[in-house]
């Protein structure tokens, strides 16, 4: 990578005039590559006599003789064989430039770095990825699974370009496209009083021995504003004990107490052990809401925004409730 000083800066603006066209760049190599000047001019659409005298104004702006010029044939100078390959490069660094600026205006292709988070991960992204393959299989995909905190750093980064989170975020200079709302659901041992009831009370929660996520997770913080909300004094007495669910509904099948999951996690998480049961809070049971979440003002808002909609309207096998 070049680095720009104020006096090479400089510099370039006093040889402003001085510089090569692309046009004589491309008249050169096409010479360069052929060793004809009937056969260059064909190749890249110009007349010969002004891919000629595009050559020839090359050589006065750079000070050196390009090529000899005979009867009969046309050869590369010392200095042309060198510089020839310096200008291939220009142009072909010019081309991806162009190339990158066309993928830049083209919605749906190129880059797209999702952060989410590991509470959503297993669970959407099947969603997620298949709808990106079947419908937009220009796009480049690449996930990232962080905490919340580290995705939304990520994001005013600029390391990140979209989020697939817990909202809301609160959080100065970032959009929030609402995705869908889903319940939470008690997992417990088979054998617990409240197992396969569908009208829990929420204020069974101030009695109950709940496990949580460890710290820095969100949906450990929302499982204590429930407590909270129900008059369970400071969220606890709980149990931190897992880093992730998988680990924290092993913990319930072995009768260490019981958690909450997002619905959409139940069956992943609960299918792999009959000692574990569910069970259903009496509407309105405690939820949280889902949404992508993108720097305010993004060249990409639009198509994030067209991204949302097209999940959503992915999303009818989930148990969630669109928003």
């Amino acid at each position: 990578m070049r680095t720009w000083t104020i006096r090479s800066a400089v510099i370039a603006v006093s040889n402003a005039k001085r510089q090569p066209t692309l046009a004589q760049l491309r008249a050169f190599v096409a010479v360069a590559e052929s060793l004809h000047f009937r056969d260059a001019a064909a190749a890249i659409g110009m007349s010969q006599p002004a891919l000629s005298g595009a050559v020839s104004a090359l050589e006065e702006v750079l000070g050196v003789q390009l090529v000899e010029r005979t009867t009969r044939k046309v050869l590369l100078s010392a200095a042309g064989e060198r510089l020839a390959v310096r200008a291939g490069v220009v142009l072909d660094a010019v081309g991806s430039l162009l190339e990158e600026a066309e993928a830049a205006r083209a919605p749906f292709t190129g880059v797209l770095r999702l952060g989410v988070i590991p509470t959503v991960a297993p669970y959407l992204l099947p969603t997620v990825l298949r709808l990106v393959h079947e419908r937009y299989p220009s796009l480049d995909l690449q996930v990232y699974e962080e905490q919340t905190s580290s995705l939304v750093e990520g994001l005013a980064a600029g390391r990140l370009d979209l989020l697939l989170l817990a909202v809301p975020l609160g959080v100065p200079g970032v959009t929030e496209l609402p995705l869908f709302d889903e319940d939470f659901v008690l997992v417990m041992p088979d054998e617990h009083w409240l197992a396969g009831r569908d009208d829990i009370p929420r204020e069974a929660l101030r009695e109950l021995h709940l496990l949580l996520l460890d710290e820095g997770h969100c949906l450990r913080d929302q499982a204590l504003d429930v407590c909270r909300e129900v008059g369970r004094e400071d969220g606890g007495p709980v149990t931190t004990t897992a880093a992730g669910l998988s680990t924290l509904v092993q913990l319930v099948a072995g009768g260490l107490g019981v958690t909450l999951l997002p619905r959409t996690a139940v069956q992943v998480e609960t299918g792999r052990d009959p000692a574990l049961v569910t069970g259903y809070f009496a509407d309105p049971a405690p939820s949280r809401r889902i949404a992508f979440a993108m720097r305010a003002g993004t060249a990409r808002a639009q198509e994030f925004t067209e991204l949302a909609e097209a999940l959503r309207g992915a999303l009818g096998e989930l148990p969630v409730r669109l928003t």
